[in-house]
């Protein structure tokens, strides 16, 4: 069985979604072949030098999670996507590009965060290309970890302030941009966090069916995504 997560948001404000996502490891993610973490695990992480009591215990939750025999991978999110080889060596968990194809029982699956169809959002797709530039990436990373914390909390909030002005449908993912993500892998389904709507959505690209699963965030609902002999289901966690 394989399973999918996005959206976690972990953050020390809110103690109850930690807490639900490890006792998720603990039991449902234990009893499966594979995890698979599609971004904004974390509400902010600013560098693998951020040893903060809350994720250093998920990520040696993780890691025992793949001590266990569950093979663990992450997507970099809008929110975490500074995580670098020493989260890697942290948690056990293995950075995968985003997007990746992977190979799920024997079918051909897109796995991404999702942030990069949403492309009537032109604000932010000129900040991800901004922030995603490995120079950039470098200089930010040079300035002293308080300094980061400082502007990690601005951009957050600069975050809240452009969705509480934007336009809710230009937040969504655009049809054609999901369509072209369609052709050009050649996959006939698609499983993506980032926009906080979770649904399945079935549509047809070059006149074959096609289907795009997308995860809820865990601050509305824990929720998680399971594939069992390629047999697809949403499930949602008790609160």
């Amino acid at each position: 069985m394989h399973l999918f997560v996005s959206d976690v948001h972990l953050d020390p404000a809110a103690p109850q979604i930690a807490a639900q996502f490890l006792q998720f490891l603990e039991t449902t993610a234990g009893g499966a072949q594979a995890l698979y973490i599609l971004g904004d695990l974390f509400e902010a992480w600013v560098g693998d030098d951020d040893r903060g009591a809350g994720k250093e215990q998920v990520c040696q939750a993780l890691r025992s999670l793949g001590r266990r025999g569950v093979a663990c991978f992450a997507l970099h999110g809008n929110r975490d996507f500074l995580l670098g080889a020493g989260f890697s060596e942290r948690s056990g968990c293995r950075l995968l590009p985003d997007p990746v194809v992977a190979q799920l029982d024997g079918e051909a699956v897109l796995l991404t965060h999702g942030d990069a169809l949403c492309t009537d959002d032109h604000a932010y797709q000129e900040l991800r290309s901004i922030v995603r530039d490995p120079a950039w990436q470098r200089r930010f990373l040079s300035l002293p970890l308080t300094h980061r914390e400082r502007l990690a909390d601005e951009a957050r909030a600069g975050s809240r302030r452009h969705t509480a002005r934007a336009i809710p449908t230009i937040m969504d993912v655009n049809p054609a941009a999901v369509t072209a993500a369609f052709r050009a892998t050649g996959v006939r389904r698609m499983i993506h966090g980032h926009t906080h709507r979770p649904a399945l959505h079935q549509l047809s690209v070059a006149d074959a069916p096609a289907e795009r699963l997308v995860l809820g965030a865990w601050y509305e609902q824990g929720s998680y995504i399971s594939c069992e002999a390629g047999r697809y289901r949403m499930h949602q966690l008790p609160r």
